[in-house]
């Protein structure tokens, strides 16, 4: 039972060091990332890779390999939250400028940042 225990950290072990390499530039890089280019990558990635860490963390049991897995997927989950917050970051600020838009009753003003708006919170509802 010892020596499952001793293969089983010494494969984890192996996972976490073949996580690690060296870039050109001679900083550690982890796990590769799985790109969120677009708004939309961004979103179907932070829900796929959020499911793929409750599926790890569903396991009775979590074992050095299972917390490798998850620590592989964050990298995934902070691209796509990075990209969200690029992409949703002035969101707030043109729903406020459409609100005071149509409190005014610009109706040209208001279609400019409607259009503005929903090219960005659309992605949220597809």
């Amino acid at each position: 039972m010892q020596t499952l225990k001793s293969l089983a950290a010494a494969a984890a072990l192996g996972l976490a060091a073949t996580a690690l390499a060296a870039s050109e530039d001679g900083e550690m890089q982890h796990y590769n990332v799985v790109e969120s280019e677009t708004l939309e990558a961004a979103l179907t990635n932070f829900v796929d890779y959020n499911a793929k860490v409750r599926d790890v963390l569903a396991r009775e049991d979590l074992s050095v390999a299972d917390m490798e897995e998850i620590h592989e997927y964050t990298y995934t989950i902070e691209a796509a939250l990075a990209k969200i917050n690029e992409e949703m970051g002035a969101l707030p600020e043109t729903l406020e400028a459409l609100h005071l838009a149509s409190e005014d009753h610009d109706a040209a003003e208001v279609r400019s940042l409607a259009e503005t708006y929903f090219e960005t919170a659309g992605a949220l509802a597809e």
